[in-house]
Formats: C-alpha cells, sequence, structure tokens
C-alpha cells in the first residue's frame, strides 16, 4: 500500500472552513486527506466525510500525534480519541508530529506505541513527520525501514531538502511534501511563471506537479472550490527535463516553519 500521491490538507483550516474544504475536495474527486490532532479540525473533517457519502473503504486518511501525547501511556488513547473525531474505525496512516522535543519521551518509547497502534489495527500504517536523518536512522533502528510508510517534511522549490529526501529514499521511505507551494511565495516566481506560460498552466499546477515527478506525495490545502479542482489538474501536466532542472536550481535553503522548542537540529 503506497501513499497516495496527491491530496488535500487541512492545517490551519478550522471550524465551517475546514468542513467546507474537506466537503468541496471530496466532490472535487479528491480520495486522500490529511489532518492532525493539532489542527483542532478532526471532528470537522469527520463531519464532512460522513456528509459526503464517499464510501470510506475510498478514502485514504491521515492523522499524526501531537507531541503531548508521544508517551506509551497516551499515545494509542489519543489515537483512539482522533478516530471518534474522524468518525472511523481507523486512519490509512498515523504519523509522529514532530520528534518529542529535549527527548522528553524517548523515541523508543513512541515508535514501539506507534507499531502497536497498527498491530492493534487502529492505523494501516504509520510513519514520520518532520524527522531529519539521524532521528529517520533511529526510528528504522526500532521498527524498521520497511514499517515506516513515509516522511512528511517541509519542502518545496527553495527549500528542496536533498539530503533528507534522499536518505529516505535510500532506506525505501516515501517523502510527503508539505508546503509544497511554500505559502504561495513561489508561485510569483518569474522561473515558475515562465514554465506556467509555456505549459498553459497555472503556478501552483507547475508546482505539484514537479514534487510529485521527484516522486513525492503532496497535500495542498485550499479553501477555493476552483483552486482545489485546480490543483487535482496537475496530474496531467508533463514537465520537460529543462523545467525540471529550472525548478530544481531554485533551491535557496528557506525553511519556513521551524517553531522555537519544537524542531529538531535540521540537516
Amino acid at each position: 500500500m503506497e501513499v497516495p500521491a496527491l491530496g488535500v490538507g487541512t492545517f490551519r483550516l478550522q471550524g465551517e472552513a475546514a468542513f467546507d474544504s474537506v466537503r468541496n475536495a471530496l466532490e472535487a474527486g479528491y480520495r486522500v486527506i490529511d489532518t492532525a490532532q493539532i489542527y483542532g479540525n478532526e471532528a470537522e473533517v469527520g463531519a464532512a466525510i460522513a456528509a459526503s457519502g464517499v464510501p470510506r473503504s475510498a478514502l485514504y486518511l491521515t492523522t499524526k500525534i501531537w507531541i503531548d501525547n508521544l508517551s506509551r501511556d497516551k499515545l494509542i488513547p489519543s489515537l483512539k480519541e482522533s478516530l471518534a473525531k474522524l468518525r472511523t474505525d481507523y486512519v490509512d496512516l498515523t504519523l509522529i508530529h514532530w520528534p518529542s522535543p529535549g527527548d522528553a519521551v524517548a523515541l523508543k518509547e513512541f515508535m514501539e506505541a506507534l507499531a502497536e497502534a497498527r498491530e492493534q489495527g487502529l492505523t494501516r500504517q504509520i510513519g514520520i513527520s518532520n524527522f531529519t536523518i539521524d532521528l529517520m536512522q533511529q526510528a528504522i533502528e526500532v521498527v524498521g525501514a520497511e514499517a515506516i510508510a513515509t516522511n512528511q517534511i517541509e519542502l518545496h522549490p527553495y527549500l528542496q531538502n536533498r539530503k533528507v529526501a534522499e536518505f529516505a529514499r535510500q532506506n525505501g521511505i516515501h517523502v510527503t511534501s508539505y508546503m509544497t507551494l511554500a505559502y504561495g511565495k513561489v508561485l510569483s516566481d518569474p522561473t515558475i511563471l515562465a514554465i506556467a506560460e509555456r505549459h498553459q498552466a497555472t503556478p501552483a499546477q507547475v508546482v505539484l506537479a514537479w514534487a510529485m515527478r521527484l516522486g513525492y506525495a503532496v497535500i495542498p490545502s485550499s479553501t477555493k472550490r476552483a483552486n482545489l479542482e485546480s490543483n487535482l489538474k496537475a496530474r496531467e501536466l508533463n514537465l520537460s527535463d529543462d523545467d525540471m532542472a529550472q525548478i530544481g536550481a531554485l533551491d535557496r535553503g528557506e525553511r519556513l516553519t521551524s517553531p522555537q522548542g519544537l524542531a529538531p537540529a535540521w540537516d
């Protein structure tokens, strides 16, 4: 079971905005939805899925365990709570959202608890998010590389995270790119705009197609139905090797997400 290439994210979407975004995404044809405990919108995501009439078996649903719930005694109960909010018996993928700050909870403890959640059938796959090469190596030593479905990391044309992505690839761990559009910053980049014009595509389609061609999964979010529908068309866009090289040259190590007290020592 592979992590699907294109889904819809729900980061920063609350209440009605989260419900409407997921409902619109499902109507547009999305079947992959990414949420997290800390987003505070699992109930709205669950309600939108229930209202959509789309069968649960047709969906690929991801949530993430927040740092307050990493200990052995909290991880599985917190995931069961998430399932109740999402109105489902299982999720397809559960990620550790951030490594435990200051190793307050040992990596071995929360990776073993996550593996136990999978054994109990609460999640079909497990994975990690915001893990460095060192942390990935540690996780591999606990559960094995084959058990880790993905590492979800910030990755966009301005931060291409090549070392982490390459280490993941060498170990058979899929990469999921979050913030692929860099909060919209890359959409006004002259190189991206020129490629978009050449292909009669939107800048967002170009960037999403670039990431997917590199083998990454993408989970862009939008509150606008038109943008959700447009982003889906990125799957049909074929970029040339020259296009890919031009976007590759935009890397400038510009990290946009690095919360103090939460972020690890980045590679």
